[in-house]
């Protein structure tokens, strides 16, 4: 038997330091993931950077503050006019809400003109407490609307509060989930009960780890924290941590094949799967920190948040796992063990690459070897039809009230709203426009098209409307003036965005400087902004990534031809996602950034299975020539690859359990893009078109010079045994 003396500090003390230093992080970092709604915020406002236009409206609507509060829309309706009677209810009401103190002064009952519905406004203070607040609201409004009414609590408090309590699944019900899918996959992968756990104790070690960084981060104010990123980062961090612990694993297995000392396979181990690891999880750092270039704030934050679990889940999947396959060896199979095998053991009936290849690797490697060019004419052509569908792709962002995919009150109010009152109601368009030009802007935003109604402010947020005893002069900052603009349309609907272009348009007319901002045009700038960044990254992305390519393969060609084939494969899922999403699930659209996200974690992750792939084939061709070493080193990989594909596609989907649209459709992109990543690209394609072009393939690398004699040779031997 192959032995070999290992010093006791080697075989024992390092495992056992690494297993404990891991503890230690796990056990400050675990409780940490309760804290990040500490360093966390929703706020659609804080997405966007700092020049768009409804931020400088913001900063100067700030100024006329008085108080950090949001407002709450308390709306009640029924089928008939109210009566006298249930007019006066309705007023008691007004007392009751202002008793609970939430905020300032209450506004109504303000009643609509089909006389079927009153709106009340309620600030509420601005705090962590904002979705408890609003829970209070609807414990008093609902119970006391008069008998056959019907309340609701809506506006941009109510949406807030039900947006966080959307969110709520995250720390919990998302990570049970995704932990639970991997679990079952790994279980069916080894046919062991040890193995799975030690592999997943990485995974839930290295995302502990992730979140002290990530909160630190936060904390310090270097990133911004939010729930979107939240969940990215625990699925990305189980994901990539696992992938890459099966990567290890199935070079340790096959090292322990070859030697009984389990400290010398696991060194082995390390040393084989350490550049391929490295240099997926480089990949995927840097293409992740490319969002920093992104002008939205929710993306550029995404980048050092997704980075910094990346890097977590390497460092766990190249110390802790290796310290526990140390520790356990052989036993870390249990019940099937890997078997030694006598030196110089292979299968002499297999030639030209398809040595020790069993069922379905072998039958692929003979069809990729016997028909290359078919196989990858024809993948192409079924991507390319796949990607069609992304013309059907609605991606241009979707009302906000669409967003939450679960039973919304603040949404049902939306909708109440929107048939008794101007549906811009609660959450009004907002124009800061200098002192000497406020009229001439009001006329302006008065005859504006979808504008319903507009009034100056005076000090305290209260309208001048005129009447007898209402205030006559409007609030002035460093010679600005506000004026609330009550559009006509839903303010989260493409209706009111448009109103929304033509009243900036209108007003500059007059003034110049003027600043239109509020709830639809932040919608609208983070949009805009969304696309900018799409158009931008992408390419720095591909750039980044191509390099990376390089450097690994020492060639041109191949990463040219990987890098069009993740391409290829994005446009493919896209196109399916845009039919799923309009044909299936019916959604009114897509979120800006769900192409921006998509592509960068499709074709992250993609490189990350053709990194694995590639540097096994060029490992097996130094060897064996091309050829065969294509063939080898589909086969070697092809279970573990396939393994960790389904492993990413399964904790990908999971985020789909959080009934938020933006998670769900990325859940979908993701996991179908990584399957069909993992099935067709990587599978057929790649190894397909890398085996049509031979040695050209590492070209201008010596491999890529002359002609695969030992490829050849292999061929001509398999063509004897009828291979």
């Amino acid at each position: 038997m192959r032995t070999q003396k290992v010093p006791f500090w080697l075989r024992w003390l390092v495992p056992v330091v690494l297993v404990i230093t891991w503890l230690g992080i796990a056990g400050v970092g675990g409780p940490t993931f309760g804290r990040l709604e500490e360093v966390s915020s929703n706020d659609q406002t804080s997405f966007l950077p700092a020049g768009a236009e409804a931020t400088e409206a913001g900063d100067w609507q700030a100024k006329f503050r008085e108080s950090e509060e949001v407002p709450a829309v308390v709306i009640v309706e029924g089928d008939a006019a109210f009566t006298p009677a249930q007019l006066g209810e309705a007023a008691q009401l007004k007392a009751d809400i202002e008793a609970l103190k939430l905020g300032s002064a209450v506004v109504g009952p303000i009643p609509s003109e089909d006389g079927k519905a009153v709106q009340f406004i309620v600030p509420l203070a601005e705090s962590d407490e904002l979705r408890e607040a609003v829970q209070e609201l609807r414990d008093i409004v609902q119970p006391g609307a008069p008998d056959g009414m019907r309340a609701y609590v809506t506006g941009p408090a109510g949406l807030t509060a039900d947006l966080v309590n959307a969110f709520g699944g995250i720390d919990g019900i998302l990570l049970l989930v995704a932990l639970g899918a991997v679990f079952v996959i790994l279980l069916l992968v080894y046919r062991s009960l040890v193995l799975p756990i030690a592999v997943l104790l990485t995974s839930v070690f290295a995302l502990c780890a992730a979140i002290l960084l990530v909160f630190g981060m936060a904390k310090a104010g270097w990133i911004q924290l939010n729930g979107q990123s939240q969940g990215i980062l625990s699925i990305l961090v189980i994901g990539a941590a696992t992938d890459y612990a099966l990567l290890y694993v199935a070079r340790f297995r096959e090292a322990l094949t070859h030697t009984t000392n389990r400290t010398q396979a696991v060194l082995t181990a390390w040393k084989a799967s350490f550049e391929p690891i490295l240099a997926s999880g480089a990949t995927v750092i840097i293409a992740l920190l490319c969002l920093l270039f992104s002008d939205l704030n929710s993306n550029k934050a995404l980048g050092p948040v997704a980075a910094a679990g990346i890097v977590c889940s390497l460092f766990a999947a190249l110390t802790l796992l290796p310290a526990f396959m140390a520790l356990l060896g052989r036993a870390a199979f249990w019940p099937f063990r890997p078997k030694l095998l006598p030196d110089g053991e292979r299968e002499p009936e297999l030639a030209a690459g398809l040595e020790g290849q069993k069922g379905l690797w072998r039958a692929t490697g003979r069809l990729v070897a016997r028909r290359p060019r078919v196989v990858w004419v024809a993948s192409v052509l079924l991507l390319l039809v796949a990607s069609a569908g992304v013309l059907q792709l609605k991606a241009n962002g979707v009302p906000q009230t669409d967003v939450i995919l679960s039973a919304s009150d603040a949404v049902d109010g939306q909708d109440a709203l929107a048939r008794h009152f101007d549906a811009g109601s609660g959450s009004p368009a907002v124009v800061v426009a200098s002192e000497a030009d406020a009229q001439q802007v009001l006329e302006k935003v008065k005859a504006a098209d979808g504008v319903g109604d507009a009034y100056l402010l005076a000090e305290g947020n209260v309208p001048i409307t005129g009447a007898p005893g209402a205030p006559a002069d409007p609030a002035v900052r460093d010679g600005k003036v506000l004026i609330n603009a009550t559009l006509n349309s839903a303010a989260d609907s493409t209706e009111a965005e448009e109103a929304v272009k033509a009243l900036r348009v209108s007003v500059k007319e007059v003034d110049g400087g003027a600043l239109v901002g509020g709830v639809t045009a932040t919608a609208l700038d983070t949009n805009t902004t969304a696309q900018r960044d799409l158009v931008v990254i992408i390419p720095i992305v591909l750039v980044v990534i191509l390099i990376i390519l390089m450097l690994l393969l020492r060639s041109v060609v191949a990463p040219v031809l990987l890098v069009l084939s993740v391409v290829l494969s994005y446009g493919a899922a896209m196109g399916v996602s845009a039919w799923v999403f309009n044909g299936i699930f019916g959604f009114s659209g897509a979120d800006a950034t769900v192409p921006l996200f998509g592509f960068v974690f499709l074709v992250a992750l993609g490189v990350d299975y053709n990194i694995f792939l590639m540097s096994r084939v060029r490992e097996e061709s130094l060897k064996h020539g091309t050829r065969a070493g294509i063939l080898r080193g589909l086969g070697v990989t092809g279970g573990v690859i396939t393994s960790a594909g389904v492993v990413l596609a399964a904790t990908f989907a999971a985020l789909g359990v959080i009934p938020i649209m933006f998670l769900a459709q990325l859940a979908f992109i993701v996991a179908f893009g990584v399957l069909l990543d993992t099935v067709l690209v990587r599978s057929l394609l790649v190894p397909a078109l890398a085996y049509d072009i031979g040695n050209r393939i590492w070209w201008p690398g010596k491999m890529g010079r002359g002609s695969d004699d030992r490829a050849r040779r292999r061929e001509e031997e398999a063509a004897t045994v009828g291979i």
